[in-house]
């Protein structure tokens, strides 16, 4: 079987495959390429989110592609700062209007808190989360959305969800890479029946000059990218690797080989990594100094 059609089955019924395509920072005028040719190479999940704004080209990507809209699991973002029903039942709207299609796979919110009180504001934000998913079930009995799920969820934001709503999250999709592997986090979802999936795999590109991974790669006689990859597929979670090169598509799809439990271990124990320029975003640790909600408006 190739990774392409290995899947999950989220806690609904539905199936969602394990290698996805993340489009973040993939330009909107670029993007349709990236997604057509992801689809060619085998993908058959591509995840996205409203504060990439880049939703129109993944859409014109999708509907532009070799294979029908049904074999594709697409992917979108509620912008964390949504946190209202009626916001948030307008965003989708927006989202399948910009993309030209029918329906979503899926939704996810994509952060508890507004990114600007990320690591700097401890409100979680309980009422405002409930809305926005309120908002984001309704869209799912309307036929807009087939399921929802959260990002960065912590134990208390899934409960929150959990023991106040009718919809457990089908997923929780948060960091996980060599050097920031949240165990605990990624058991108490799996415990809960949520998938887990993994973004920035590869440590927004830190990983590549991290010596313990170097060395560990040349031991497979893999890439860095593809023993990162591995790495979280062996924690048996969705992985979303990014990127625009058909070639390193083709590549983050060839990960054929099996980490031993003694390296795992070894490589889960790593120390966190220097992010350099991307340590600013919230989700590497930095803080926002500015955010209206629009991709690029980020003072950092």
């Amino acid at each position: 079987m190739s990774v392409f059609d290995e899947t999950f089955t989220m806690n609904n019924g539905i199936k969602i495959p394990k290698l996805a395509l993340g489009v973040w920072e993939i330009d909107d005028d670029k993007v349709a390429d990236a997604v057509k040719s992801a689809v060619k190479i085998g993908y058959r999940h591509i995840d996205t989110a409203q504060a990439y704004g880049n939703e129109r080209g993944v859409g014109e990507g999708v509907r532009n592609s070799d294979v029908s809209r049904d074999q594709i699991f697409v992917n979108s973002k509620v912008a964390a700062e949504i946190k209202n029903y009626d916001e948030a039942k307008k965003s989708i709207d927006e989202t399948l209007s910009k993309m030209g299609l029918d329906y979503l796979d899926m939704m996810i919110i994509h952060n508890p808190q507004p990114w600007m009180e990320v690591n700097q504001g401890k409100d979680r934000h309980f009422e405002g989360n409930l809305e926005t998913w309120r908002a984001m079930e309704d869209a799912v009995k309307a036929g807009k959305l087939k399921t929802i799920g959260v990002s960065s969820f912590q134990k208390e934001d899934l409960d929150n969800l959990i023991k106040n709503s009718d919809t457990k999250p089908a997923v929780n999709q948060i960091q996980i890479h060599i050097g920031d592997t949240p165990l605990d986090l990624i058991k108490y979802s799996q415990d809960n029946g949520i998938v887990v999936e993994a973004f920035s795999p590869i440590a927004h590109g830190a990983a590549m000059n991290n010596d313990v991974i170097k060395k560990m790669a040349a031991k497979y006689n893999v890439s860095v990218p593809q023993l990162c990859i591995r790495f979280d597929w062996q924690l048996n979670v969705v992985v979303l690797p990014k990127t625009a090169n058909p070639d390193h598509m083709k590549s983050n799809a060839d990960i054929d080989f099996e980490i031993s439990d003694e390296d795992m271990a070894t490589l889960a124990k790593q120390d966190k990594m220097d992010y350099g320029d991307a340590s600013l975003y919230p989700v590497f640790g930095g803080k926002l100094g500015s955010y209206n909600g629009e991709t690029g408006s980020e003072n950092k």
